[in-house]
């Protein structure tokens, strides 16, 4: 699929004559079609042995790819094509580049860019990791680069996916020639490093063609990195002279790359490298291959003597963005980066944004001031900070990403304190410092803080080996939670019910290091899961921007339930605890700007989860319902407001409500079970607005793809745990006409309180058996909460039949009330529809 594929422009290994064809096909195209204005896409194939072209597919809109050349060329497509909608023509619509050249003048470009797209198939345990005409990547990192090489490494160091660069960056153990050759032979996320293994183990050039189809002029290139790799590894690093350290840095290795080859530390390169003056030049995106004057700066760095960065006097802030879409990590962030961006050059401020993902806004030429395409890593981020001088950096917008930049960049600041202009302003990571970041991720020095504060948590412990984990699960006894420390969306993170299943994990799940042990913590069974989001400024004045109810219980991860604002059924007795202990954390962690604390409740009783100092994804979600642009507002905090003089002083309470429901990508990784659990799995959302509960959950469940049944028959099959919590959902069902049919051990509950259900068999109790029900759509609704192994698999089957049957499942008993009583608004009268400007001026 295209979108699984790594990508090069201008392509690299057309003929003149080749290149001119497929321009000439695609106007005959567009004009056949009868495409008059706005934007098309073609896919060709062509024939590398005779040129023979095929025309693959056309679509006559803005593609995937339209996103992708906007960002390579600096020509915004899709605005250009809804300027042709309305009438204008192309030599009417001026380049907001140059201000000189009409979009009439075709793009030129005079440097390479690369695109590598980001997958999560760890996420997906059951899927195969190939790749196939079905596209599975769920982000892609783009970079820019004077030559191929240089542009082809720094795209892979943008994934961050803890490479940076194409090898050379890691200890590695050379798979066998065999693993090679299929690792070669099948498409998978991992190949171009697999063909790098097959090179170094003397495989010829000519023997990686025929397996890879990828082309000769490609792996002549990958070749010469490899002579590059091999020469760092002989040369002690004292003894590279300025043009050789100048050739490596042209060829996109990275200091990390370097350090790694010549055995020396990142911070040792780097010095050396500035101590022979062999630093990044910027240069400008222009799209006129240097034509005509650039009056946008949008740059990215290479390694040439001149560079393009216009000097400027003003105050400036330096925006960290998110990197690649990944699961856990999306463009909730670019969200809160772009409203800071635009709230600061309001209040004067020039704004630098770094990023590295084509997908975002917060990539686009007039979203900040300044536009930096490059990776984010120690290095990159440091260079720009070198050329820009900025007075801040902000890094709590942007997701894990700039987070984990912080203490590094903090270390690097005070060894080489920047001047800022004429004054001794000094470069500092504006709003909660790193030290607070740090604090509230470190288990042992957050508990340290909860302790002072009388706060109170699940029962928890951490454990570095699985005698430790046993005796801690001992002491708290199971269900337990447990997770690797420092992760973002949950990565493996897994409830455990007994011995077994922890040895399992302690084994498979997690190389356990010393430095990053496994928390453990107790699992609150049937407890509510709330998330609150907060801004504090530098006063210590703290306003709560939004309480949100969690549907599914404690233990789904948060990004992945679906929730309200306001709430539905919480206490005031521990709506004033969520509170006053938000406070209370936000004094002590000396929050300024965002934060975002998850709480579990059982009853009256309220535990805290996690609290993170930075944006969270709910902050568009909050500010969408709410109509307070919370990151924009906290943008203004850190660069020294305060609440009290921005207004904001008290939480904002809707008269309407508006649920979040996750999107989730399950139809693309086959053989994946569809049960949410702790690790975060969704690739979206999507949120429903309306004045009751049932309406905007129904709303939400629509947007998301799900179609909920207004009659038919319900499908019920739950664990023992909560056989007796299904009985009052059941009991709302048939009041809504449905019919109820059940497995043999739910069906008896179900019995016993005085309801009709029919018995469906169990798989192997003989046909005809659950999914011969579900084939012949027989079945509108799934109701089926997980339980034991073998159990397991039954459902396991049910669940995956039932998506490919396009049938609603519902896993959770919370999500099942929230069903009925959506499916019960629907059934009293049609969907209204109002503009979100008219429920927020109310």
């Amino acid at each position: 699929h295209t979108g699984d594929s790594i990508t090069v422009a201008p392509a690299q290994t057309l003929t003149d004559k080749e290149y001119q064809r497929l321009r000439d096909y695609s106007i005959k195209i567009i004009r056949e079609i009868g495409v008059e204005t706005g934007g098309s896409n073609i896919q060709f194939a062509v024939n590398p042995i005779n040129g023979q072209v095929i025309v693959i597919e056309m679509n006559p809109r803005v593609s995937r790819s339209s996103a992708l050349a906007s960002k390579a060329t600096g020509f915004p497509i899709a605005k250009f094509a809804a300027k042709l909608a309305v009438g204008y023509t192309l030599d009417e619509i001026p380049n907001d580049i140059t201000k000189q050249t009409p979009a009439s003048f075709e793009p030129t470009i005079d440097y390479v860019v690369t695109k590598v797209p980001r997958f999560a198939f760890e996420k997906f345990p059951g899927s195969k990791p190939i790749l196939t005409t079905q596209m599975k990547s769920v982000g892609e990192a783009m970079a820019i680069g004077r030559t191929f090489l240089e542009s082809f490494q720094k795209a892979l160091r943008s994934l961050e996916t803890g490479r940076f660069g194409w090898g050379c960056d890691r200890k590695e153990k050379l798979p066998s020639l065999e693993q090679v050759r299929y690792g070669l032979r099948t498409p998978n996320p991992e190949r171009i490093f697999t063909v790098g293994h097959g090179l170094m183990l003397g495989m010829t050039r000519e023997e990686v063609q025929e397996l890879t189809g990828i082309d000769p002029w490609f792996l002549d290139k990958l070749l010469e990195l490899l002579e590059t790799s091999k020469f760092l590894k002989r040369t002690p690093l004292e003894t590279l002279n300025k043009e050789q350290l100048w050739a490596v840095k042209r060829q996109g290795f990275s200091d990390r790359q370097i350090a790694f080859a010549t055995k020396t530390s990142e911070d040792q390169v780097r010095q050396y490298r500035k101590h022979l003056g062999v630093v990044p030049a910027y240069k400008l995106v222009d799209t006129c291959a240097a034509e005509f004057e650039a009056f946008t700066p949008y740059y990215y760095s290479t390694y040439e003597e001149e560079s393009e960065v216009i000097p400027s006097d003003q105050r400036k802030v330096m925006i960290l963005g998110g990197g690649p879409n990944r699961i856990g990590q999306g463009i909730e962030f670019d969200y809160c980066c772009c409203h800071a961006s635009y709230a600061l050059s309001k209040q004067g401020f020039e704004t630098i944004m770094v990023n590295s993902n084509p997908e975002t806004v917060s990539t686009d030429y007039d979203t900040s001031d300044r536009l930096y395409f490059e990776p984010l890593t120690k290095e990159d981020v440091l260079n720009i900070i070198e050329a820009e001088n900025p007075e801040g950096i902000i890094v709590q917008f942007g997701g894990q990403t700039p987070l984990k930049l912080a203490v590094p960049l903090q270390e690097a600041l005070k060894v080489s304190r920047l001047k800022v202009g004429n004054q001794q302003l000094v470069t500092q990571i504006w709003g909660t410092s790193p030290d607070s970041i740090d604090v509230a991720e470190d288990r042992e020095r957050f508990e340290k803080i909860l302790r002072k504060l009388d706060i109170k948590q699940p029962p928890n412990g951490i454990a570095r080996s699985y005698g430790e984990a046993l005796e801690v699960a001992k002491r708290i006894s199971y269900p337990v939670v447990v997770r690797p420390s420092y992760v973002l969306g949950g990565r493996a993170m897994e409830i455990v019910y007994s011995d077994e299943d922890l040895k399992r994990y302690m084994k498979f799940a997690v190389q356990v290091e010393p430095e990053h042990p496994i928390l453990i913590d107790k699992f609150l069974e049937n407890a509510v899961e709330v998330d609150v989001d907060a801004i504090a400024d530098h006063t210590g004045r703290v306003v709560i921007g939004g309480i949100m109810e969690h549907i599914e219980q404690a233990g789904i991860h948060s990004g992945d339930s679906a929730c309200s604002l306001p709430h539905t059924s919480l206490t005031p007795v521990a709506l004033e605890t969520m509170r006053t202990w938000t406070y209370q954390l936000a004094k002590a962690l000396k929050v300024v700007g965002l934060m975002n604390i998850q709480f579990a409740v059982q009853g009256e009783t309220v535990y805290i989860l996690e609290a993170n100092p930075r944006a969270s994804r709910t902050i568009p979600y909050v500010s969408k319902a709410t109509g307070v642009p919370l990151a924009g507002l906290a943008s203004r905090v850190m660069s020294g407001e305060t609440l009290e003089s921005l207004g904001l002083t008290e939480e904002a309470s809707p008269k309407h409500i508006a649920v979040k429901e996750a999107v989730l990508p399950f139809e693309k990784f086959p053989g994946t079970d569809t049960l949410l659990g702790p690790e975060m799995r969704s690739t979206g959302e999507v949120m429903g607005i309306d004045t009751d509960f049932g309406k905007a959950f129904a709303k939400a469940e629509l947007a998301a793809g799900q179609r909920l049944p207004l009659s038919g028959t319900v499908f019920v099959s739950t664990n023992h745990r909560d056989k007796q919590n299904v009985v009052p959902v059941a009991k709302d069902f048939i009041e809504l006409g449905f019919e109820l049919v059940a497995t043999d051990g739910t069906r008896k509950v179900l019995q016993e309180h005085g309801l009709d259900v029919e018995l469906v068999l169990k798989l192997h109790e003989g046909r005809p058996h659950v999914l011969d029900w579900i084939k012949n759509q027989k079945i509108q609704l799934i109701i089926n909460t997980p339980s034991g192994e073998d159990a397991y698999a039954d459902g396991l089957l049910i669940r995956r039949t039932a998506l490919g049957y396009k049938i609603p499942i519902v896993t959770t008993i919370a999500s099942a009330k929230a069903t009925a009583a959506a499916i019960r608004s629907l059934q009293s009268q049609p969907l209204g529809v109002k503009a979100l400007q008219d429920y927020i001026t109310n």
